[in-house]
């Protein structure tokens, strides 16, 4: 009987190694050119680092005929410079040129106020200034664009009333490190946007403390009630840099935030608040301030836009002119109805489009409001119909607040974050100034009722 023959490696045909190769990662392909001369071979074939370059670092052919070296050798030069953002380089990078190409053509001007991206020694500097590490996905952004000019408009979204106007600038990694905070109350948290004309901030926590988790982003929110300065609510926009940055990026591109006179406009469109009404169509979009909202005591504060458009194929007999305007709100109390005031009675015409902004303020955090127009046909003034304004939702962002502030309200509280024991919430304050790291109670829109809304007003 004929003795079985040996297979060796350098003796199987190289395509279906290379089709096994090609569904490796980029870790596994190196290790793989350790086991022989054969596979060390076959793993620096160039289609398959063509496509881990075009994963991992979104490269071109035109990037690689620049640098004139394989393809192989381009992902070796891009992960000595960045691979400690592996994870992340692609969604960011992907994020920043959607933002920008969408911005070229919408928003130039903020284009140029961008900054070339910070340097890994530059970054490493700042972290030694802090005494604090960076995220990870925070330096990779940086390296990328290293925030903005302080200019306004800010890229982080514009708000404007007729006695208010925000516009929040990215800021740079000098500027935010300038503001990094050590006092109680925001211990460990650097800056992320600065408003020049409100003082407005967003931050991001460097470290599990005082009812904040670690990389939480926030806008705070003084406790107006407390007697200690330092009691801070913390309104939550994001859990982590990537998470904030990427998901601005997607309502900005998306055109989820409108833009407004060459200005990013932060309010958030549903677009299930339509409503048409023969041939007139009303929408509506709403946005939460921070900078004139707070949690104690309750007091949030919202700004709708409305936009009413007849529609080009009606007919010119159908000309109407707006007279009044009726709500319905509801709240944890129940509903408030009656009459809204108005500023202006447009006459609509086919094609015509009129919008105006408003703004309310509520007890609770979370409330919605429907209602209709009133108008009167400009051909027959006795013919009087109603128009529905479709329901809008209004939500502030889940809060948080300190421990401390839990307990002055409940003595008998009991944290629910108990799966981030671990975090140091029974270590005691090792500084001895009394803040702790023990997390506070998660808002969200259920909590109970407090006082009654106040009606809206015009502004």
């Amino acid at each position: 009987m004929a003795s079985p023959t040996e297979l060796r490696m350098d003796q199987l045909p190289s395509d279906p190694l290379l089709h096994i190769l090609s569904f490796l990662s980029y870790r596994d392909l190196v290790n793989c050119s350790y086991v022989n001369w054969r596979l060390n071979e076959l793993s620096k074939h160039n289609p398959l680092w063509k496509s881990l370059c075009s994963k991992h670092w979104l490269l071109m052919d035109v990037d690689r005929q620049k640098n004139g070296v394989s393809w192989y050798c381009l992902f070796k030069l891009y992960y000595s410079d960045l691979g400690r953002y592996i994870q992340y380089y692609p969604v960011l990078k992907t994020a920043w040129e959607q933002l920008k190409s969408f911005l070229q053509q919408k928003c130039p001007h903020i284009i140029a106020s961008l900054k070339e991206g910070a340097t890994e020694v530059e970054l490493n500097d700042i972290e030694a200034q802090m005494r604090c590490r960076l995220p990870d996905d925070y330096r990779c952004s940086y390296r990328i664009h290293n925030g903005q000019k302080l200019v306004t408009p800010g890229l982080m979204g514009s708000m404007s009333l007729s006695n208010h106007y925000r516009s929040e600038v990215l800021l740079d990694v000098e500027t935010a490190a300038g503001g990094f905070q050590q006092r109680k109350g925001m211990k460990r948290c650097l800056p992320l946007t600065f408003c020049f004309h409100t003082g407005l901030r967003q931050y991001m926590a460097l470290e599990s403390a005082e009812g904040r988790r670690i990389f939480d982003c926030f806008y705070p929110c003084p406790d107006l009630t407390a007697q200690d300065p330092a009691a801070i609510n913390m309104f939550i926009t994001g859990s982590c840099f990537s998470e904030w940055f990427t998901t601005y990026v997607n309502n900005v591109v998306t055109g989820e935030y409108p833009i407004i006179r060459d200005q990013i406009f932060r309010y958030i469109h549903d677009k299930s608040c339509v409503a048409t009404t023969g041939d007139i169509t009303v929408s509506v979009s709403t946005s939460f301030l921070p900078e004139l909202s707070s949690v104690h005591p309750p007091h949030f504060f919202f700004t709708y836009r409305v936009r009413i458009e007849m529609s080009s194929s009606a007919s010119p007999k159908a000309a109407c002119q707006l007279d009044s305007c009726y709500w319905k709100i509801t709240t944890s109390h129940g509903n408030v109805q009656g009459p809204g005031m108005l500023e202006e009675f447009p006459v609509m015409t086919p094609g015509k489009v009129h919008e105006y902004a408003s703004c309310t303020t509520f007890s609770t955090p979370s409330e919605y409001m429907e209602g209709h127009y009133t108008f009167h046909r400009l051909a027959n003034k006795e013919e009087v119909f109603k128009v529905a304004i479709p329901r809008f939702y209004m939500t502030c962002p889940p809060y948080r607040e300190p421990m401390v502030q839990t307990q002055k309200t409940s003595a008998s509280f009991t944290s629910r974050f108990d799966d981030h024991k671990d975090d140091g919430d029974s270590d005691g304050d090792s500084d001895g100034d009394g803040d702790g790291d023990d997390f506070g109670d998660l808002k969200g829109i259920n909590m109970v009722a407090l006082e009654g809304a106040l009606c809206p007003r015009h502004m």
